[in-house]
């Protein structure tokens, strides 16, 4: 297993923190529209305890429509700059390979692509010959009709194959698995089970010898699980799967209650969390 992902340490758990630039994205789309409201919120996340600020332009919820890659670089290359300017580990979550380029080119340091490098024909040349780490997410179908009655014999086996294939092809591109995190894509194509089932048998994804990243942040299984709570108010189910993945092997946790993260996975480890 590598020592460390995009320069971090994996010794310990990491913290992705979410900023969305989009008016659209389904827990805080229209927060941090502004270039300088998204640094601000980006400085905050690292007050709070990031390691890694993940910019996005585009929304990837359910039913989400894609959106012209100008508008995306003209949301996200200004946040970018200020924050990796400022010393931050940015991370650009996009599936247009230049959207990757130019935010690679701007300071970013990893690429995060919910298609796993195959939404664009150029995304793994891109990402190869530049030097990025990436993280391969598992997604069935796209964002627009991915909850369209997604099925699976073994979510969790089909998910590993997936994406055991896709670090090979990018090992034979020269993407060394040390720059390579997968992340089995909750709420990407998959109903409840599929989810639970997942997180449940995470030291499976152990095996492909990479860092292992989840967003389970605010998602709509828990309010499923749940009493159908809003986003806003998934917080606790948040803490309880991010916990519970981390006790399965989970480096990075991609969140958006940084704060509220960091305090839980203090505690955990205190009282001789593994």
């Amino acid at each position: 297993m590598t020592a460390s992902f995009a320069g971090l340490s994996l010794a310990r758990p990491l913290i992705m923190g979410i900023i969305n630039v989009t008016p659209d994205s389904f827990s805080d789309g229209g927060l941090a529209l502004d270039p300088a409201e998204a640094i601000a919120r980006g400085r905050m996340l690292l007050d709070d305890g990031a390691d890694i600020l993940d910019v996005g332009g585009e929304s990837t919820r359910p039913g989400a429509e894609p959106v012209p890659v100008e508008v995306e670089l003209e949301r996200v290359l200004p946040v970018v700059r200020g924050l990796a300017g400022g010393g931050a580990v940015v991370s650009m979550d996009t599936r247009k390979a230049q959207v990757m380029e130019a935010a690679l080119a701007a300071g970013a340091a990893i690429i995060n692509d919910v298609t796993a490098l195959t939404g664009d024909r150029r995304s793994l040349e891109v990402a190869a010959g530049n030097g990025a780490a990436v993280v391969l997410v598992h997604m069935r179908g796209v964002p627009g009709t991915m909850q369209d009655d997604p099925r699976y014999d073994d979510a969790a086996k089909e998910v590993f194959g997936y994406l055991s294939g896709r670090v090979a092809v990018c090992e034979a591109a020269g993407i060394e698995r040390s720059r390579i995190a997968v992340d089995p894509g909750i709420g990407f194509g998959k109903t409840v089970d599929h989810n639970t089932g997942i997180l449940g048998r995470l030291d499976l994804y152990r095996e492909l010898g990479c860092a292992l990243l989840i967003g389970v942040s605010r998602k709509t299984f828990i309010a499923r699980l749940s009493k159908g709570e809003p986003p806003c108010q998934r917080l606790a189910g948040s803490l309880a799967a991010a916990l519970a993945g981390v006790a399965r092997g989970v480096h990075i946790l991609r969140v958006h209650d940084v704060a509220e993260t960091r305090q839980a996975l203090d505690v955990w480890e205190a009282i001789g969390g593994t």
